[in-house]
């Protein structure tokens, strides 16, 4: 169990720092959080893109520029808004514009991948900031355009309009949180409803703006005159003119018909961006469904295709049942077939870590596989495949070939005789059964056969390893597949299945393939001594001939310089003088070419005088 335990920590990253927990390596006690000191130093602080403070400060971020894209043009267009909560909008207005000079800082200190190593340096940081299109953006977006207030007053905070260059941050903010929320669909969804209501906003504040500028009642178009009671509120004004110009966009109503060119040129306007408006929302909302329809059919069989196969094959209405109540349990229950095609894209580390969190726990309640390598079993948690079945349907009859093992994940079955109602057992979820038909024990008497019928009493979870993938892991692990193998041979024992006759043929055989083994090493052996010995019986036979041609080459040169044997006892005799070991004329030349350069042991020695001819 704490093996694994420790491996399920091992995946989740949580493991104890032992010099940590001992308090370092001096063995300093802990020191308790208050007597910490709380040193920060700005000037090598840097931020990581990837970690949560980032994120949330994301988030935050997008509070400030909504609020300018909501508030500017409507204090601009609603006067009276703008200057009856006067103290209160300027108190916003500036704690939107120390968000975003902290922001500036966060961004100057946000280290970038090169290369996939992250840089921290903040001369870097500060170069690279500086130097990007995003710097520019930032600082005209912070300009002190509030002095303008000064020459054209209070009731104009149009002059803040450089505040709303701050969107691609919002866009950022956006994508981070569509690619990190669980349900990203829906957020799509409220992502498209809050731009369309920004739209609308400013459409009705301009809207509101035109009425003001034509006169307002001067006509059935422009907003009613606001010396009537009825629409002299604010809260009436904002919510008329929102209406009108969602009447207007969504194309849902009438809308009274303009009688001037202003008004003309506006219904145009906004009925050219309703189209659009409307082909965003259709087609948006198309692309969701569309993702949600693929979704299912990659974690759910497609159960159209097998109705219309059955249909056309004119199966069994009983049969047809069982398949439905089968595919109505997936998909209440959210069973999940496809895991492997879902993480496919997922990188293999990945993948282990997901495989060894969600089926570790099934799989460690395996008794054969307690005791293995932590190796081993993430290879074998990857070849796992998710099996449901049916109440009253067989997952395997006595006497059928085994191909797998299978694990029980959730419900029960019964170990039944060949009538299909007598009950011997009933296995529950963390059993297992089939193990010992897919290891190839030898003495199983057996074989590969099933020795019982076992059939689901309800909807059945399991989980299924083949033979093949057992047998290639295994093939990689020899040590675990000798565990495993006594492990199934002392199951067999117990049982009564295994000939001990066999097994101890089997310990002789081995005993044989060993003695074989050692005999063909050391032929090996023996084969490559015999080799090294040929090559260098080779090289001593290439420099004994070489020796030899030089001494041939020696005597014929003595024999070109002796001079003529007039007298041949005289000649004999000096011949062999020159031979010996006293010194002569043909060794004084011997010398003299050994002094040549370029002449070695195994140099030619070439006669220096050629016109002379003994004969």
């Amino acid at each position: 169990t704490n093996r694994w335990r420790g491996l399920l920590r091992w995946h989740h990253g949580q493991k104890m720092n032992e010099e940590g927990k001992d308090g370092g390596e001096e063995g300093e006690k802990k020191k308790p959080f208050w007597d910490m000191k709380f040193n920060f130093n700005w000037r090598e602080w840097a931020i990581d893109p990837a970690e949560q403070f980032y994120y949330v400060w994301l988030q935050v971020m997008t509070v400030p520029i909504v609020y300018n894209w909501v508030i500017i043009i409507l204090r601009t267009c609603f006067t009276a808004i703008g200057l009856n909560y006067l103290p209160v909008w300027l108190t916003l207005d500036y704690v939107s514009d120390l968000m975003y000079t902290a922001d500036m800082t966060v961004t100057l200190h946000t280290g970038f991948l090169d290369q996939g190593i992250l840089i921290k340096d903040l001369t870097r940081l500060r170069k690279r900031y500086l130097r990007s299109r995003y710097f520019m953006w930032d600082l005209v977006s912070l300009l002190p355009t509030d002095f303008l207030y000064f020459a054209f007053g209070f009731e104009t905070p149009l002059v803040r309009i450089n505040r709303l260059l701050r969107i691609p941050r919002l866009n950022e903010a956006l994508d981070r949180m569509e690619t990190r929320t669980s349900y990203p669909n829906t957020f799509r969804i409220t992502k498209l409803m809050i731009y369309i209501f920004v739209l609308i906003h400013w459409n009705a504040c301009l809207y509101f703006a035109l009425s003001n500028y034509i006169g307002f009642g001067s006509d059935k178009w422009v907003y009613p005159n606001i010396t009537d009671p009825r629409f002299a509120s604010m809260r009436r004004q904002y919510f008329y003119c929102f209406w009108f110009s969602a009447q207007i966009f969504t194309t849902v109503g009438d809308t009274p018909l303009p009688s001037r060119e202003e008004e003309y040129l506006f219904m145009i306007a906004d009925l050219l961006i309703a189209v659009l408006v409307f082909a965003s929302i259709v087609g948006n909302v198309g692309n969701v469904i569309t993702s949600l329809r693929d979704r299912d059919n990659v974690f759910f069989p497609n159960h159209e295709l097998v109705k219309a196969y059955l249909r056309s094959h004119h199966i069994s209405k009983e049969l047809r049942q069982r398949i439905d109540n089968w595919y109505q349990h997936l998909h209440i229950n959210k069973k999940i077939m496809r895991e492997n095609e879902i993480l496919q894209q997922l990188p293999l580390h990945m993948r282990t870590e997901i495989a060894v969190s969600v089926h570790l726990p099934t799989l460690s309640k395996v008794t054969i596989f307690q005791s293995c390598e932590k190796s081993l079993l993430e290879e074998l948690v990857l070849k796992l495949t998710p099996q449901v079945f049916s109440p009253g349907e067989y997952v395997c009859r006595k006497g059928d070939v085994g191909h797998e093992m299978y694990i029980i994940k959730e419900g029960k079955l019964a170990v039944v005789a060949d009538d299909g109602v007598t009950e011997f057992a009933v296995l529950s979820a963390g059993n297992f059964f089939g193990e010992i038909s897919i290891l190839n024990i030898k003495g199983n008497k057996s074989g590969n056969r099933r020795t019982a019928n076992i059939k689901s009493i309800g909807h059945s979870d399991l989980f299924s390893l083949s033979k093949e993938d057992l047998t290639d892991v295994l093939s990689e692990f020899p040590a675990a597949k000798r565990h495993l193998e006594e492990k199934g041979r002392q199951i067999l024992i117990k049982m009564g299945m295994l000939e001990q006759r066999a097994e101890v043929e089997e310990v002789e055989a081995e005993k044989i393939e060993t003695k074989i083994e050692r005999l063909e090493r050391n032929l090996e052996l023996l084969r490559t001594k015999l080799a090294r010995l040929m090559v260098e019986l080779e090289s001593s036979n290439r420099k004994m001939r070489t020796r030899v041609e030089q001494l041939e080459l020696q005597v014929a040169v003595l024999e070109i310089h002796l001079p003529p044997d007039e007298e041949g006892g005289e000649g004999v005799s000096g011949r062999e003088d020159g031979v010996g070991g006293k010194e002569s004329d043909g060794e004084k030349i011997i010398e003299k070419g050994d002094e040549r350069p370029g002449q070695g042991d195994g140099a030619e020695i070439e006669p220096r005088n050629q016109k002379h001819d003994p004969s």
